[in-house]
């Protein structure tokens, strides 16, 4: 019942980002279905980028099987894919081919450097591609070496997040103009939107290009993670001055240095000051004494103990899938409520088929071709 229910998608296979954009859009009630290799292993049930779709496999060296795919696509609202540049086009599966037929197709696709520029056909992964775009630059401490953070911003945030962004805006555009076109989702260019901030703040001067020496990149005291007397880890963000007034009261500090909150001279002695400070308890202690209060605190969870917290559990955001645990959909809808409509699937080339408009004969024909 989500709110891209009715809208049908052809997905390209591929490996993370756009495994990761098309559940979100099946997440969303979208009808996805994705064309795998011929001969390709199917998911393991822990693939959870993988969750919510139907599969085909087609050999797409074989004309019968290109053939497929349009016949896919013509069905389509939108498609998505994430090879490198130009191999949808020596398939004969790229825009021009696929708008011809489909002309209200959103194409979508998904490279780390984008169709055009001087590194289009250069190989690369998400530490390459945010390192490009200044955002790698500020993440890590002072002193010390970038800190890849996952590959949460450039695969996920400026890679997936932003596709999908694309193709609901197409579709939206498709509906009043009955006319198709092409997404070009670039991770360099998305992981430089969500630096946007960041580029203001230095525009304005009150952002250092140097790392660990900021407000929000460890720099500040009231702004990090400390680690507790049993070996773990809390999250500080006291930025307010209420919120940090909170956190001195928590804490029980009473150094008049600590009422200098925003002089940035003493901000190393004061980290080091309160570092020792969160070192007298555990984290359960310090968990009784701020969370839920305003001094802007959480416990520095590990993957194993976010599902299990009481605040995840009241709003649901786990949910177990075939017997894995996973996140659930996100984000909600008061009515048209988003859910996963399944686990992760192999080929099922009959079913899939099937469901978009092939004959029993067309599939016969396919088998017989080697195309399937």
């Amino acid at each position: 019942m989500g709110p891209l229910q009715g809208i049908k998608i052809v997905e390209f296979a591929g490996i993370g980002p756009g495994p990761f954009c098309a559940m979100l859009l099946s997440d969303m009630g979208a009808e996805v279905i994705r064309i795998d290799r011929k001969g390709g292993r199917s998911p393991h049930k822990a693939e959870i980028g993988m969750r919510g779709r139907k599969a085909v496999a087609l050999d797409l060296k074989k004309p019968e099987a290109i053939e497929a795919a349009l016949k896919l696509i013509e069905g389509a609202d939108a498609l998505l894919e994430g090879f490198r540049p130009g191999v949808m086009e020596r398939l004969g599966l790229g825009p021009d081919v696929c708008l011809k037929r489909n002309p209200k197709l959103v194409y979508g696709r998904m490279t780390g450097w984008g169709q055009t520029g001087t590194l289009a056909n250069a190989a690369g992964h998400d530490i390459n591609y945010i390192a490009l775009t200044g955002a790698l630059h500020g993440i890590g401490n002072k002193g010390e070496k970038p800190v890849p953070p996952l590959n949460l911003v450039g695969d996920f945030g400026g890679g997936a997040l932003y596709l999908a962004f694309g193709l609901a805006c197409g579709l939206i555009e498709a509906k009043k103009s009955g006319k198709g076109q092409v997404v070009d989702a670039a991770m360099t260019d998305g992981a430089s939107s969500l630096m946007s901030m960041f580029y203001g703040m230095s525009a304005m001067g009150v952002w250092q290009d140097e790392r660990g020496s900021n407000l929000l990149d460890s720099g500040a005291h009231f702004y990090d993670t400390y680690e507790t007397k049993d070996g773990k880890f809390v999250a500080l963000g006291s930025i307010e001055p209420q919120f940090y007034k909170e956190l001195l009261e928590k804490t029980g500090i009473t150094d008049p240095d600590f009422q200098q909150q925003m002089n940035r001279d003493l901000w190393p002695s004061l980290k080091d000051k309160l570092a020792a400070v969160i070192k007298t308890k555990t984290r359960d202690d310090w968990d009784a004494l701020m969370l839920g209060s305003d001094v802007c605190y959480a416990p520095v969870l590990s993957l194993a103990e976010a599902p299990k917290h009481p605040h995840n559990v009241a709003r649901k955001t786990f949910i177990e899938v075939d017997g894995v645990t996973q996140p659930a959909p996100a984000p909600r809808f008061s009515r048209t409520v988003p859910e996963v409509q399944g686990p992760p699937q192999g080929a099922n080339n009959q079913a899939s088929l099937s469901a978009w408009g092939f004959s029993a004969s067309d599939i016969d024909a396919l088998t017989a071709a080697g195309a399937i």
